[in-house]
Formats: C-alpha cells, structure tokens, sequence
C-alpha cells in the first residue's frame, strides 16, 4: 500500500436503512446552499423567502436547516423517520457518511458506525465514490 492510499482504499461498506439517525438527536447543522434552498422551496411549492424563514437560520455567518428542539431536522418526519424532501434534500444529506470528519482515521469512522446502522454493512462502495461524496462538502 502507497503513503498516499486512504486508510479505506479497498472502499467500505454502507447500505442506508433509513432509520433517520443521520437527520436528528444531537443539535448540529445542516448547510444549505442558496441553490440548496431554491430547490426545496420549489418541490415544497412555496417562495424562496419562504423557505428561508420558516425552515433555515443563519449559523456562524451561514445557513442552516432549522431543527426541532429535540435536534431532528425541520424536514425529518418524526413519526415515519424519513425526510419530507428527500428527492432535494442538501449535499450534506446526500454524501452522508463519506465526510472528511468520518473518512479522517478507522477510529473516526467507527465512532460514527454508533449511531448509524447502515456503516460498515450493506454494498461496498469503492474508493473513487467516496472521494467523490466527500470532495462535494467539506464536513
């Protein structure tokens, strides 16, 4: 193995098992772009300035997903655990776990494979995916 090869070079396993873990508990952020935000505004059939006011907050100069008391995103349905706007949900949602936070050692990985039972089981993503998924946003 080079210097250069990821820990995870031989790819990992993940298969999503939609249990929302990923979309509440612990408080946190949701980054949303403008494009992000027009989006959901549109499937959702409502203005822009709509969506922002009713379902983001600035957070440390950006934009983020507001979130329930509870930490569940604004858009997670509590009583089904899935997202309302999953076909436009944001980069952050869709790369989910392949962040640079989780990709940073085996140790980081595993540490978030506690509160997401789809890591480290289903399809082996190979490494050119997850460095695609993980180049898109910088979490």
């Amino acid at each position: 193995m080079s210097d250069s090869m990821p820990w995870y070079h031989d790819g990992l396993r993940f298969g999503c098992t939609q249990c929302g873990n990923c979309c509440g508990g612990a408080p946190g952020v949701v980054w949303v772009t403008e494009e992000e935000a027009q989006a959901i505004a549109d499937y959702r059939g409502i203005s822009i300035g709509e969506m922002k006011i009713s379902f983001t907050r600035l957070y440390g100069g950006r934009v983020s997903l507001r979130e329930y008391a509870n930490g569940d995103c604004i858009f997670l349905d509590g009583a089904t655990r899935r997202c309302t706007v999953y076909p436009v949900r944001p980069a952050q949602c869709r790369t989910w776990p392949f962040w640079n936070s989780n990709l940073a050692s085996p140790e980081a990985w595993k540490s978030a494979q506690g509160g997401c039972p789809g890591m480290g089981r289903g399809d082996l993503v190979q490494l050119e995916t997850i460095q695609e998924k993980a180049a898109v946003i910088d979490i």
